[in-house]
């Protein structure tokens, strides 16, 4: 993986939509790299109202839903260890992939989170994701505490 991507919803969409091209013109595509997408949608909602789906340049998607909420609240889902671990096997399982893109609403609080994560865990140094934000402190901080306990 040579990069990790951090994004706002429409900003993921337009980074997507930059590996469209119509049939036959795959010359006119604006981006060929290929990405898995950690996909973060809100509960409240039901979602954005679309899926990220895999094609020839995105090898893999995993949605998850959950708010960004520090503390049970009711009626919000709050990030779970089984969560962690499905984020934590799904880079595992696509490291090969060229960009892993992560994106939530705006691309601030949850996807910073699993950003400065998967960063830690797969280059060791995350430091810009805290000096350039406020990742979710549940998400990383269980993010981390499922991984150590895994790697011990």
């Amino acid at each position: 993986m040579k990069r990790i991507l951090v994004k706002s919803v429409y900003d993921a969409f337009d980074y997507v939509m930059d590996h469209y091209y119509p049939f036959g013109l795959k010359e006119f595509a604006g981006r060929r790299d290929t990405y898995a997408v950690i996909s973060i949608q809100d509960t409240h909602t039901l979602g954005f109202g679309f899926q990220f789906a895999q094609s020839e340049c995105c090898k893999a998607v995993l949605t998850l839903y959950f708010d960004d909420v520090y503390k049970p609240v009711e009626g919000a889902v709050l990030f779970s260890e089984e969560m962690a671990e499905q984020i934590i096997g799904f880079i595992e399982a696509n490291q090969n992939v060229d960009t892993l893109l992560v994106h939530c609403y705006g691309g601030e609080s949850r996807s910073r989170a699993v950003g400065a994560f998967a960063a830690k865990m797969l280059r060791g140094s995350n430091e810009e994701y805290f000096a350039t934000g406020n990742p979710n402190e549940v998400v990383y901080e269980t993010l981390m505490d499922v991984w150590e306990r895994r790697i011990r």
